[in-house]
């Protein structure tokens, strides 16, 4: 019982990224997901066969098709892990592999996966990670037929090919260029002021009272002001009096880390998020009902979305929450 409640619980992820031998690895290492096959997908012939795809003939892409937990494996997670596989930018293929069966694109498969990789395109395109337009297509997912046996888990049953393909091709030094430590701080310290950086970055605490949500009121949800992964609601806000924004729980549990902090002569639990490792603030047995607890977090570590843009910024599963 408890397997088939499972099943009809997964969902399907499909992307496009050039050779697809190099996108199976990185999406089997995430918790939650279950299954990666190879496959092609996109095109007008049925079933076709490698050197269809090739030949560019019959109109499809190599792409992979992930069977994932969005319990365990939100769809923003495929996202992030999926733009740091690939040149967004290349609208003529990847890397060495040129021609329209290595172009790169999302395939959704509902309207929650497509306004997601919408709002996920435009984080991309506003970031400036990349120094010209993005070229990955959204496309509604369509048929999608596993490649032949030799390619599944190729990099598996062929290590020392696959490495050197890898290699070979461009796409490892692409990804060290744009994805490195070096990078994401540049662009942490392009996309944030001042007092953000140090709070996020450094451990910082801005003044109390003199910031931006201590006493804000209205309705959405806050996210972390570097990666945007989902932290607190306005419903689970309170004002404790401290002078920061206070909560009595996040979102999800599974987007905060906690440490034990010594600094200042204090014993103290840090509160970071989960994805960018944003210092967020602090959390203390102190609070209401019903946890007991206050997240006092410093306001430069968060960005507020009301619920009427929810839909728009790619956070539509929480409008319900104010319904």
């Amino acid at each position: 019982m408890d397997t088939k409640n499972n099943e009809k619980h997964l969902e399907l992820a499909t992307f496009a990224g050039g050779c697809f031998w190099c996108l199976v690895a990185p999406f089997q290492q995430l918790p939650g997901v279950v299954k990666v096959l190879s496959g092609y997908t996109g095109g007008h012939k049925e079933f076709p066969t490698y050197e269809e795809v090739c030949s560019n003939t019959t109109g499809h892409y190599e792409a992979v098709q992930i069977t994932f937990d969005p319990d365990i494996c939100p769809y923003e997670k495929l996202l992030d892990t999926y733009w740091r596989q690939i040149d967004p930018t290349d609208a003529g293929g990847q890397f060495a592999d040129r021609g329209p069966s290595y172009r790169t694109a999302f395939f959704y498969h509902n309207q929650n996966q497509k306004e997601k990789a919408e709002a996920s395109k435009r984080a991309i395109e506003e970031s400036g990670r990349f120094d010209k337009p993005i070229a990955t297509q959204i496309i509604e997912a369509s048929p999608f037929y596993p490649a032949e046996e030799y390619h599944q888990n190729y990099h598996q049953k062929n290590p020392e090919h696959y490495g050197m393909y890898r290699r070979g091709s461009g796409r490892t030094k692409f990804i060290e260029k744009y994805w490195g430590n070096d990078r994401d701080r540049e662009l942490i310290k392009k996309k944030l002021n001042r007092l953000q950086y140090e709070v996020t970055q450094n451990n910082a605490t801005e003044p109390p009272f003199n910031n931006e949500y201590w006493d804000h009121q209205q309705e959405g949800i806050y996210v972390d002001i570097v990666s945007g992964e989902p932290l607190f609601s306005s419903l689970d806000k309170f004002d404790s009096g401290c002078g920061w924004p206070s909560f009595t729980k996040p979102l999800h549990p599974e987007n905060i880390k906690k440490r034990t902090d010594k600094s200042h002569n204090m014993l103290r639990t840090e509160v970071r998020s989960k994805e960018a490792d944003s210092h967020l603030g602090h959390v203390f047995d102190d609070g209401p009902a019903p946890t007991g607890l206050r997240y006092c977090i410093n306001s430069a570590s968060l960005r507020f979305i009301p619920k009427e843009d929810l839909e728009k910024e790619g956070y539509g599963e929480y409008r319900r929450l104010f319904d």
